[in-house]
């Protein structure tokens, strides 16, 4: 990627830097590179398939979501997409005036949103997911069709992981406390600055 350096430097970088510290370096490894190869992958797919339909990688999950599921609560939309419900509210705004999605009142609760795509976001999906899926197939060509499968399922045993024990092991990193809310990133005018 433009502006980032090769994954040898960055590894013997840190190899160096952490010297004999006490470190899981395999995990750390693993960790790592699966936050650098999402970024790697996103950027990618987003400067080629992606652009030709103006869209950014978030309003292609979250047209991915509908797609799958249908119609389905706001909440529920993000959960699947891993995005807040703030992110999510402005994508669905951006995909709604593009005519891809339409947003409407829950039958039974007027506070919830359903968001669903429209017959214009079916036909890009429809249209959109082959390229999508050449890229994947660029993106995975340094591995053999089994090595893909090993690494998804490597990859899918790290989620079940988080999703079956990482609410537990936050409570205990916590020591019981719920998690402190996360910021916005603005600060009230007469808060002092950390």
């Amino acid at each position: 990627m433009p502006g980032q350096r090769p994954i040898a430097e960055t590894e013997r970088m840190i190899r160096a830097k952490l010297g004999g510290a006490p470190v899981h370096h395999d995990q750390m490894a693993m960790v790592g590179n699966i936050h650098r190869a999402a970024a790697a992958v996103r950027q990618h797919v987003e400067n080629s398939v992606l652009r030709g339909s103006d869209l950014t990688w978030t309003g292609f999950v979250v047209l991915w979501v509908v797609w799958i599921w249908g119609e389905m609560e706001t909440r529920l939309v993000a959960a699947e997409a891993g995005i807040s419900k703030g992110t999510l509210t402005g994508v669905a705004r951006t995909l709604e005036s593009r005519g891809l999605v339409r947003r409407s009142e829950h039958p039974s609760d007027g506070r919830r949103v359903l968001l669903a795509l429209t017959d214009e976001g079916e036909e890009l999906m429809q249209s959109l997911f082959p390229e999508f899926n050449e890229e994947e197939v660029f993106v995975a060509a340094q591995l053999s069709d089994e090595e893909s499968r090993r690494t998804a399922d490597a990859l899918r045993r790290v989620v079940v992981q988080i999703e079956a024990h990482g609410e537990e092991r936050r409570r205990q990193l916590l020591g019981g406390e719920p998690p402190v809310p996360r910021r916005s990133g603005r600060r009230a005018k007469d808060t002092p600055h950390a």
